[in-house]
């Protein structure tokens, strides 16, 4: 099905300068380690050893965090932490490819370890291999002794899929394990807004900006689900929340170019349900 031609809305003059689809951006997202005002305004699947401390990172600071960290996994490309944070930084700065590399070598010297299967089961599916990463974080679990975190992951990796009853039902067993883990109920809101379905995706990301926990991005979320019914000075409260002004402007800006193709959502959805797509030109 062609997707249709986005226009900026009316009320809001936001330059349309993100080109990818919607939904590829919120995806990305979903499988992104976690939210940064330079990228995506969503939440990630599975938190690795470097997460909590990147997440505050600007851009030259996540560059110079992976130069130090390739100069330390070039010296022992055999140290887990090294090659596990790697990576994740490299995921962070784009570089998916080269972060797949580091956690293929990082995966063989630990070929049992769950929190290694799990990132390199991120890596791949951030690099496009998504069916290899649906097996490799299937392998990290087990079934003794199930893993939220894991669960949350496969969610994830099977909305990318266009699977989401499955990805939902994933989320909801990885509540079972964590009840309202604010990153889990964001990314099941997300799935819903992938589905277009915006009211129920509110209300998801609503609770989960409501936990002890909730992050900036899951916030950014809820901005986002927020903006694309039309509420968009709520939405952009949302997006400064807890942030500095040079880190709210960047969310801000980012969130702005995404309303941008707020008239297709308009015609694809109607009281929040989804509605069929019609072929009106490309992306």
């Amino acid at each position: 099905m062609v997707a249709p031609r986005y226009q900026p809305h009316p009320r809001r003059a936001f330059r349309a300068s993100v080109h990818l689809s919607l939904s590829a951006i919120i995806i990305s997202g979903l499988l992104a380690g976690c939210a940064s005002p330079r990228k995506e305004l969503t939440t990630g699947s599975i938190p690795t050893t470097a997460s909590a401390g990147s997440a505050s990172m600007n851009a030259g600071q996540l560059n110079a965090a992976a130069q130090s960290l390739g100069k330390a996994y070039e010296k022992n490309p055999k140290d887990r932490t090294v090659g596990l944070n790697y990576a994740n930084v490299l995921r962070m700065t784009g570089r998916n490819d080269q972060a797949l590399a580091v956690m293929q070598q990082v995966a063989i010297q630990y070929p049992a370890d769950r929190e290694v299967l799990a990132a390199y089961g991120k890596s791949q599916a951030a690099a496009g291999q998504l069916d290899q990463a649906l097996v490799t974080v299937g392998r990290a679990q087990t079934p003794d002794r199930p893993d939220w975190k894991l669960k949350s992951a496969e969610g994830a990796i099977l909305d990318q899929l266009g699977r989401s009853p499955e990805a939902r039902q994933r989320y909801r067993e990885a509540l079972d394990i964590q009840p309202n883990e604010p990153s889990v109920l964001s990314n099941l809101g997300m799935s819903y807004l992938l589905s277009k379905d915006l009211k129920t995706a509110e209300t998801y990301l609503r609770k989960a900006s409501e936990q002890p926990g909730a992050d900036s991005g899951v916030r950014q979320n809820l901005a986002l689900a927020i903006g694309l019914q039309g509420r968009f000075a709520e939405a952009e409260a949302i997006a400064r929340q807890e942030l500095s002004p040079q880190q709210a402007e960047a969310n801000v800006a980012y969130l702005r170019s995404i309303l941008s193709q707020q008239n297709a959502w308009q015609k694809l959805t109607k009281d929040g349900k989804p509605a069929k797509a019609t072929d009106t030109g490309t992306n």
